[in-house]
């Protein structure tokens, strides 16, 4: 059902994609109020200067969702070091993430191999000339004679980075297999090594796709990791998404999205955190774990970055920032071809600051 006097967009893509939009804009009030450090956001952002801060709820949902994933990245970065091995990630509907660049100026850039972002084709067309564009994005990505503009200016490849459009909904055996294991590495292999630690992340992706469709792509992952050499075959995956939405403040999240034409099948069936977990461990995953956003805040984060963000901006919605972070949830899952010789990456997860 569509709101009197509205209609349905031609499109039905278009209101999911400006669901990107909201997070970029979400992401640079953050940083904007000192929430968090990003350099590049601003050049994802159409008149960055010009946008106005978002409430503090926005700010700080924003700051407990990106700290609670920069975490886990970090960590996944951190064991590659500890296990002398490079590792690849791939983000999939990546939108106007920022991740590639922040970690390619950072400690651990010597650590990734390869950062994959793959999104609709409308995504990677804009994102590609927002990069283009900009020469602090650009020269992150190496020596430039070995950058393209790849498929007619949908997407771009470099020696570590490379943005691919394909839809996501779409049999991954059709749609993301040919171009992952095809031989376009620089080292001459295909794209994704089954044979290096993969993490796989998907940020408020998952519950715009059927659950049938977001269990296929899981398992490919799952199943392509498994080919490659005897031990070899590690991978994490990290999902971010809204959960718990059969409540009245869930019903009411389901009713905004709806007046915005969102429809949000793929978090219908998961009202809990163990059918998250179970969710991954269904598709082949060794464990999972999942927290809610409030438990995140609660006892996850440093004290030190509590106190520090409290000062920020004054708060006086804590019952309705707590019932918000309460409906979002960060799960991770491990897959392990063989656990015996890979164990030290079962510890990969979040860890907790305080009872």
């Amino acid at each position: 059902m569509f709101p009197p006097g509205h209609a349905q967009p031609q499109d039905p893509d278009a209101p999911i994609r400006a669901t990107d939009n909201d997070a970029a804009l979400a992401r640079l009030s953050a940083v904007k109020k000192n929430y968090l450090q990003d350099a590049f956001v601003k050049d994802l952002v159409p008149r960055a200067h010009l946008q106005p801060s978002r409430p503090p709820l926005i700010n700080i949902g924003t700051y407990v969702r990106s700290h609670a994933i920069d975490l886990l990245v970090g960590e996944w970065l951190q064991m590659a070091k500890a296990s002398g091995t490079k590792v690849q990630i791939v983000s999939l509907g990546a939108g106007s993430d920022t991740r590639f660049w922040r970690i390619e100026t950072g400690p651990a850039k010597d650590e990734l191999a390869k950062y994959i972002e793959i999104d609709f084709t409308e995504v990677t067309t804009k994102k590609a000339m927002a990069i283009r564009k900009s020469k602090q994005m650009n020269s992150a990505l190496g020596d430039p004679e070995k950058v393209q503009v790849a498929g007619g200016g949908t997407g771009l490849r470099s020696p570590k980075y490379h943005l691919i459009p394909a839809d996501l909904r779409a049999p991954p055996t059709d749609s993301l297999g040919p171009v992952l294991t095809a031989g376009e590495s620089t080292e001459g292999g295909p794209l994704l090594s089954p044979s290096l630690p993969t993490l796989i992340i998907f940020e408020c992706v998952l519950a715009y796709m059927s659950p049938e469709a977001s269990a296929r792509l899981l398992r490919w992952f799952v199943d392509y990791s498994s080919t490659g050499p005897e031990g070899g075959g590690i991978l994490g995956c990290l999902v971010y998404e809204m959960f718990n939405l059969h409540d009245a403040f869930g019903r009411v999240m389901v009713s905004n999205l709806q007046a915005r034409y969102v429809s949000i099948p793929g978090a219908e069936p998961f009202t809990t955190l163990e059918s998250l977990s179970k969710r991954l461990t269904d598709e082949g995953f060794s464990a999972a774990r999942a927290l809610t956003l409030r438990e995140i805040r609660r006892a996850y984060i440093e004290q030190s970055e509590l106190e520090r963000i409290s000062k920020l901006e004054f708060l006086d919605e804590t019952e309705e920032l707590d019932l918000v972070l309460e409906h979002y949830a960060i799960s991770w899952g491990l897959y392990l071809q063989n656990p015996g010789s890979s164990s030290s990456w079962g510890h990969w997860g979040l860890k907790q600051q305080r009872l």
